[in-house]
């Protein structure tokens, strides 16, 4: 026995000096030192010894454990010095090293524009005003002199969630809630997201952006709309661009009119963007209904007023030679990165 106890502590003394990892350490110990070891195995034996060998024997026993106890925690804080010290060689940082360059947003062309054209209304006098996008039938239509038989809600193409709420096709609603919540002198823009169902092409979308425009107060007039809205195209395009003034109905206006800016493209030769008319619609317009005034609780033979209802994406196609409104939506950072 003594022969084979010592046989176990050079065997194991000499396959430590082989390993190399901790998994190979465990598994030696595990192989000499376990429940079900060498070193168990022979200790088993121990029985069969007379009275007499038996303390001798159990005593070298008891070194020989000791021994490879040791010999086993050393090589382990030998093996966990090494390994940390080629995590830390692996994971060392060159801090002479440039970092790494953190890419700058910037705004979306629809919102450059916007913010330019609010502050050129602000600098007019107008304040921002807001609302839902998700209306009532009563704001979006009924209110604006739009009854549930009217043949100009057929030409809307709206989304309706219920009977009595849609996703409101222009922000005109915002208006009739300003007006009920506000005594002229009014002055107000309400920009924001509308929802119609339009087939998607180069000038259309089924959510697109609109301002509406409305001022109420005493003695206004169609000429006030109409230099009120050349001094925003002049702001935006420049002093040489050429805005046209056409009849036309709204049943919240009257009297009404389109405007249309003169093609960015083709400067009014025709082209695919102007589906060759060499104009561009770019907003409606309009003295305020009498009806819509009384329906807010205006007096409309105290008070007067102009609104309008400009297509943002259009100006900003204008503002920058975009031929494609799609473009505004697709996310393409070579597009957006231009701006």
């Amino acid at each position: 026995m003594k022969e084979a106890l010592q046989q176990i502590k050079d065997t194991a003394t000499s396959q430590l000096k082989e390993i190399t990892d901790l998994q190979e350490l465990d598994n030696l110990r595990v192989k000499f030192l376990g429940k079900k070891g060498e070193l168990t195995n022979i200790l088993k034996q121990m029985g069969k010894l007379s009275a007499e060998e038996r303390p001798a024997m159990g005593q070298l026993a008891n070194q020989v454990r000791e021994f490879l106890e040791n010999e086993v925690a050393a090589k382990q804080e030998l093996l966990k010095k090494a390994a940390m010290e080629q995590k830390l060689k692996l994971e060392t940082i060159d801090v002479t090293m440039p970092g790494t360059k953190v890419e700058k947003g910037h705004k979306h062309p629809l919102n450059i524009v916007l913010d330019d054209i609010k502050e050129i209304f602000i600098g007019m006098g107008f304040e921002i005003a807001e609302g839902p996008e998700i209306e009532t039938d009563y704001y979006n239509f009924e209110a604006l002199n739009l009854p549930k038989n009217h043949p100009a809600r057929d030409t809307q193409d709206t989304f309706y969630i219920s009977e009595n709420m849609l996703l409101r096709t222009q922000t005109s609603p915002v208006q009739i809630r300003v007006m009920e919540n506000k005594k002229p002198p009014i002055r107000i823009i309400a920009p924001g997201r509308v929802y119609r169902s339009d087939a998607v092409d180069a000038t259309h979308s089924p959510v697109f952006h609109q301002i509406e425009g409305l001022v109420v107060d005493k003695n206004i007039t169609m000429a006030d709309l109409k230099g009120c809205l050349e001094a925003v195209v002049k702001k935006i395009y420049g002093e040489s661009a050429v805005i046209r003034f056409r009849p036309h109905h709204f049943p919240f206006t009257e009297p009404s009119a389109e405007v249309d800016l003169q093609c960015f493209n083709c400067h009014g030769e025709g082209c695919r963007i102007c589906k060759g008319e060499g104009w561009i619609e770019i907003l409606g317009c309009g003295m305020v209904h009498p009806k819509v005034l009384s329906n807010c609780g205006i007096n409309p033979e105290e008070y007067s007023g102009f609104a309008f209802g400009i297509g943002l994406e259009r100006l900003v196609m204008g503002r920058y030679s975009i031929d494609d409104m799609r473009m505004f939506y697709e996310n393409d950072v070579r597009f957006l990165s231009q701006f």
